[in-house]
This record gives structure tokens, sequence and C-alpha cells, in this order.
């Protein structure tokens, strides 16, 4: 293991082509080489033969389904989820000394790189007003200043309680119970930044928030899409689900504005086939779409299957199944058929001929499932796309039968669970009653803040006391300097975290940062050791349990932390048993049981292999819409308009990158090594604008007259949609403007910036 670097590593942008595949032996090698970089052989060794086993530590990396128990490979992991337990489990340590040497303004200005490679945190410490440097503090200290400036607000809505998909069902419970005891509703998290517009869609055409399918309809379905999604980056264990599928005989459309390597060929390194041979071929049909263009693309097919319905009468639609389980179908024939197909063609970029080609694909098919991530969500009309998606398969009977229905892919290992324990800023009121019946105290019931919401609350200095456990709020949120801005108005800022991120470097007047156990550490509470439970993006709830010894013998759980917050905030104003839940997490899961549906009998149920598959009402022929069926949706077609001159700019991670945090500078699949400062446009618009290959520019965004500025960036030609721009986030977080959200959902657009490349002062143009 090296040391932790003192300097920032000098960048030198070099560009291959991109890959036409994904995984096989390089995969393993990267995976090892950062692994063994990060930490010794033997903890290396106990993190990856442990990694999503029955028995073993959850992936932080990602939310996708495990095999059931039995099914499982020895390495049932990817080459991300290795990078990501073991920087986790990294031996690099920041004390007090490392705190001494940085002050704070200085670390605001490393880089996100940087800042994770010093290591874990390892005792609590304290930025205090007109301070610089964070400098120690006790446990007992620091609970009781934060609970103080809690018990000293005006109004229990001027906290914001926020949450990133890291955190345990047990720890997300804990602090939905603490702050609605405590007196609000203001619980934001990182769905309201990802998948916020789906849970809004599908909440209100199927009536639940959740997924429908599972890991045996992947790998039974006939057709499966992948709209919007990089699976070979974002989750690559989905690869080996779509390997299985192709196997069984499936057929995939792949919609997406750049070539990823993962859609169109996966070298599966646990298989023969996969290290000597070529692999699998993923999409058969890849559909190179403009940005934004999903929701036409739907509109094309629906209209597409309904007139085929019309030449020949009930051998296109299901019929029977219309009848049955939905509502509003005559509206929706009548208005799907008014979307022009000029508009279609130009939203999409696609011509008719492939569109065909996409319906002739599902008239073959019998069961159709639609995957989807933030390439639709984070659209202004994400939530219309999905309704719009949901139109497709109501259309041909592909919900609540096996092989089919709608898979919304989460990139964050808990973040369904922290939403199923109550970490939301609208949970219904039957989840209230429940809380109500169980605890003895009377919930607020008026809505609170949401991420953006919170950030213009703050702004607005309508938020006092900020707290976040795990994630990197400032890196995640839109509108960079106006996030920072806002939580700097904030009377002091909290952060429960395991490693350092740009977030501690933005600072309430007292800032403190509480360290905190990691998912591959052993948990020991004054009952022995603990284990927590995670929910995957397919509703199975399992648990964890870690293998490591803590980086620091100081660290407390993020249970423990939160149950002593809240012991020493409240006061005794509730009879909820604080020191109970934080010396047996089994208690907490017990009183989960009365409150969560589908989780009666929690402790004994979880404890099985494979845990328990909360039960989804659609799968049964069930949607608590408000007229107890599935609904047709009329969705106006829209599409982003994109001035001459400007392009449509998305925001991605690199393959080196888990959610805020890169791993290293490079992009191995796109061809990228040694810089993040680029902006990928297509060789057409680079002629166009007369750019040149590794040309510097700024990337404009101007919203409402004010123009937001990312600065000296290098010009990649690369084959994306011509009109489309990418580049990494967060760095170009800054473009992202607060009030650019989705309809409904208020998730944040950020597949759908409108830039201009603007040369650099005394660069060639």
């Amino acid at each position: 293991m090296k040391k932790p670097p003192s300097q920032e590593p000098e960048e030198q942008l070099t560009v291959t082509p991109p890959k036409t595949w994904a995984a096989g032996v390089p995969a393993v090698t990267h995976a090892l080489e950062y692994s063994l970089d990060e930490t010794s052989v033997r903890r290396t060794g106990v993190t990856l033969l442990s990694i999503n086993q029955v028995g073993g530590i959850d992936c932080p990396g990602c939310a996708w389904a495990d095999p059931s128990p039995g099914h499982r490979h020895l390495n049932e992991y990817c080459e991300n989820g290795a990078k990501h337990i073991n920087d986790e489990a990294t031996t690099r340590r920041i004390t007090a000394d490392f705190f001494r040497r940085y002050p704070v303004s200085e670390l605001s200005r490393r880089s996100d790189l940087w800042l994770n490679q010093q290591g874990r945190l390892t005792e609590p410490m304290i930025k205090r007003p007109n301070s610089d440097h964070y400098e120690p503090i006790s446990w007992h200290d620091a609970i009781g200043l934060l609970a103080d400036e809690l018990k000293a607000l005006d109004s229990a809505d001027e906290a914001v309680f926020y949450t990133s998909g890291r955190v345990s069902n047990e720890a997300a419970f804990v602090l939905q119970l603490f702050a609605r005891a405590f007196g609000t509703n203001n619980l934001p998290d990182c769905s309201n930044l990802c998948h916020e517009s789906s849970g809004f869609a599908l909440h209100e055409t199927l009536g639940t928030g959740k997924g429908t399918v599972s890991l045996e309809d992947i790998h039974h379905a006939d057709l499966i899409f992948l709209v919007g999604q990089n699976p070979g980056t974002n989750h690559p264990r989905q690869l080996s689900a779509l390997e299985q599928a192709k196997l069984n005989g499936a057929r995939i459309i792949a919609v997406n504005t750049l070539p990823e390597a993962g859609l169109l060929r996966f070298k599966n390194p646990q298989k023969a086939r996969g290290v000597i041979g070529r692999g699998v071929q993923i999409a058969d049909l890849f559909l190179h779409i403009r940005s934004g263009g999903d929701l036409a693309l739907f509109q094309g097919v629906n209209r597409l299957l309904l007139e085929a319905e019309d030449a020949r009468p009930g051998t296109v639609l299901d019929q029977d199944f219309i009848r049955a389980n939905t509502s509003g179908f005559e509206e929706f024939d009548q208005h799907a058929r008014t979307i022009a197909w000029d508009d279609i063609l130009t939203a999409t970029g696609l011509t008719r001929e492939e569109i065909e080609n996409v319906r002739d694909e599902v008239l073959r098919s019998e069961r159709v499932i639609v995957c989807w991530a933030m390439g639709v969500t984070q659209q202004r009309h994400g939530v219309p796309t999905i309704r719009e998606i949901v139109n497709f398969l109501l259309l041909r009977g592909n919900l609540g039968k096996a092989g089919a229905g709608v898979c919304p892919v989460r990139g964050h290992s808990n973040v369904q669970g922290d939403r199923t324990m109550g970490v939301w800023e609208q949970m219904p009121d039957s989840f209230l009653d429940a809380l109500r019946d169980e605890f003895g105290f009377e919930p607020p019931r008026a809505h609170g803040l949401d991420a953006v919401n919170s950030i213009k609350a703050m702004r607005e200095g309508r938020i006092k006391v900020f707290l976040g456990v795990a994630g990197n709020f400032v890196r995640a949120a839109p509108d960079s300097e106006i996030t920072e801005d806002a939580m700097r108005q904030c009377g002091i800022t909290a952060h429960i975290s395991t490693k350092l991120n740009r977030s501690h470097t933005v600072c309430g007047r007292t800032a403190l940062i509480l360290p905190t156990l990691g998912r591959t550490e052993v948990d020991v509470q004054a009952t022995g050791k603990q284990f927590v439970t995670v929910e995957n993006s397919m509703s199975e709830v399992h648990s964890s349990h870690g293998r490591l010894e803590p980086a620091s013998k100081v660290l407390l759980s993020e249970v423990a932390i939160l149950c002593r917050l809240a012991d020493r905030t409240l006061d005794g104003r509730t009879a909820i048993p604080w020191g109970e839940f934080e010396a047996d997490y089994g208690t907490i899961r017990d009183r989960i049981s009365h409150v969560v549906p589908g989780l009666q009998h929690f402790n004994r149920r979880v404890a099985r292999p494979g845990g328990i598959r909360l039960p989804n009402p659609v799968n049964e022929g069930v949607y608590p819409t408000p007229v107890g069926k599935a609904l047709f949706t009329c969705n106006a077609w829209e599409m982003p308009q994109v001035p001459e001159g400007h392009l449509l700019l998305q925001t991605l991670r690199s393959h080196d990158q888990w959610n805020t945090i890169p791993y290293t500078e490079n992009d191995r699949y796109r061809g990228i090594h040694g810089s993040r400062q680029v902006v990928l446009v297509s060789p057409q618009d680079v002629s166009r604008f007369g750019l040149s290959q590794g040309q510097r520019v700024d990337l404009v965004s101007v919203w409402n007259g004010t123009e937001r500025r990312a600065k000296d960036f290098e010009v990649v030609p690369y084959p994306t949609t011509p009109g489309c721009a990418a580049a990494y986030y967060p760095e170009t977080n800054v473009l992202l403007p607060l009030d650019s959200v989705a309809e409904s959902s208020n998730q944040p657009t950020a597949k759908s910036i409108v830039v201009r490349l603007e040369p650099r002062t005394g660069d060639a143009v």
C-alpha cells in the first residue's frame, strides 16, 4: 500500500479509441491493482471473498440484485465493486495531525480525488467559528454541541436531515424516527437527485414507486430495453444477468446517446468465453438517440402498436388485460395518434425505419422488460417519459407476469431501502400513522424539504442545522456555487462520514466531522456483534456482516451516533428506547416489523439465506391507484430546445468513479486517460463549431439570463449523437441551475444542460 499523496496528480490527457467491450481480464487486473494499492493482500482477500455472499458484506457499490443462495459465484462482484469495497477498507488514516497540517481553506482547493485518497477518518473533529482548522473533540462534546444547536432552534423545520443510500436500513429508520420525533419531515435523500422521477411516475400509474421485476425475470425475458443507462460502469453485475438472458434467447435494445462498451459486448471474466473468447454481444439494436428523446421514442412505438392493432384487430394489443386491469385507454388511444411523426423524428434523431424495427422486435416478444436509469429521470420531462414507458408495457400486458415489467436500476446500494424505511419528505399518512401507533407520538404531517428545496431554504437563511449521514451533499447537488454558499449560511453543519470529501470543506459557522464505521467493519455493541440490512433494486432485503477490524478504536456506528444524538436532543420527550436500539439492532428490526408492510417478523425472516423479497402489489394483479387499476396517461410531446450554436450536455461518471468520488483520472472504456477536464463532442459538431481535438474551452450554460461557467476543458471528438455532448460530474454540476428540475418530481435535470463551448482566451479557434 502506498502512502496518501501530498500533491495533486499532474493532469496530462491522452485519448485512445473507446472500447467496444466491457470487463474481461483487464477488469480483474484493474480491480486488484486498485485494491492492493489501498490495503493489504490479506484484507483484500477478506473483502473480496465475502462480498455479496450469504453472511458476508453487501457490496456498497450499487443496488443490483444477487443470484439466489447456491447460485452465486465465489467471486460475486464486479471491478467497480471490488474497488469500492477496498476503497473503504483502505489502511490509510486521517488523524488530528492531518487537520493541523491542512487548513480548511487549503482543503477546499483540493480535488475530490485527492481528498478521497487521504484515507479513513478516525476521530471526531470540530471547526469552530472564525477558525480555519478542524481540531479534535470528544464524542460526548460533539454530540452534546449538535444536540444543543437543535434544541435552540425556534422550529424543528429549521433543521435538515440528509442521507445517502450507503446507510443501512437500521440507521435510516432511526434517522427518520429521530427527525419526526423532533418535529420535522425535512428528510432529503440522494433519491431526490437520481430516481425521484421514477417514484413519482410509477406511483401515479401503478400505485407503487418500485420496480416490479426480479433477477429471474431478467433471465427469462424475450426482449429487454436498456434506456439511458450504462451498466458497464454504473452497475456492471447487470451485465452477467443480461448475458444469461441472451443465452436464454432474449433480444436487447440499447437506447443511449453514447456507444457505451458494456452495451456492446460483455466478456465475463468468470467464464472461459469471457477470457479467451469474444464474449457475448449485448445490444441487438443500438439506438443512438438524441438526449431527451426517450419520451418521443416510446410515443412513436406506441403509435405504431396501435396502428398494427388497427390492421390486425385482436392480435397485437392484450385487450383482455387492458379491460381487466387498466383505466384511461380510450383517451390515451386518441391522444397517441395526435403525436406528429416529424416531431418524433426530430426529438429522437432516429429514422422512422429504426423505430419500426423496434416495433417489430416488440411484436415478436411475449415478455418485455424496460430498464432505465438517470438518462431518463434527469430530464425535465422525466416523469412523462416513464409514464409513457408504462403505457408501452400496458398495451401488451407486460406487467404482473413473469419475464416482464418495469425496472428502474438504482445506482446506490440502499437508496431504495432508505425510502422503505421512511426517509422521504412526503411519506404517506399510512406510514406516519404506523409510527404514531408504534411509538406513541404524533409525527408531523406537513411535507418537508427535498434536496433542491433544502438548498433554497439554506440560501434564504431558513435552515440553521444541516446533518448529513453518509454521502457528499455539496458535490451531489446541482448549481455548485449556489449550493456551497447556501451551506455556509447554516449555523452548524455536521457530517457522519467514513472518508474525507468536499462537503467537509464547505462549513457552516461551526462544522463537525463525525467518523463512523464502514459496512466492511465489525460492529460490536453492548449485546455483541451486530449486522445490518439493505434493500436492492429488486426489493430484496438481506443482511450485511462486517468482517474487518474498525479503522479506529473510537469510531461509532451510524446507529450509535444517531441514537445518542436523538437521546440527548429529545431529552425524554418520547418513550423511544434509543439506548436499547444502540445496544441491539435486532430491537430496531422488531419495531420496523410493526411499521413497514412486508417486513413482519423481520429478524426471523432476514436470517434466512437470501433474506426477504418485499411484495409488490402489481405482481399480484393489484394496482393501488385511486381507481384500483393501472392508469394509461396522455403525455404531451416534449424535447429540450437548443439555440443555434449550443449543445445539449449530459453529466456522467467515468469508469473509475463511484458516485461523486473519482478513483483515478482515467475512464478506460471511453479511452480517456490522465484528465477529467474533458468534454466529449461528436466529430460533426467539432467541425461545425470550428473546434479541434485538445482545444481548451469553457463550458457556459445560461439560465434566465445568468451564465454559469465550468472552466478549462479539453475537446475530445467522440461518437456521441450530434447536437449532444458529455462531461464528468461533479466537475460540471456548476453548470446545472438549481431551478432546472423535472416536472412533478423536482429532480435536477443533469442530462439536459444547454451549453456553448467558448474557446479559452489565447487558444486557437
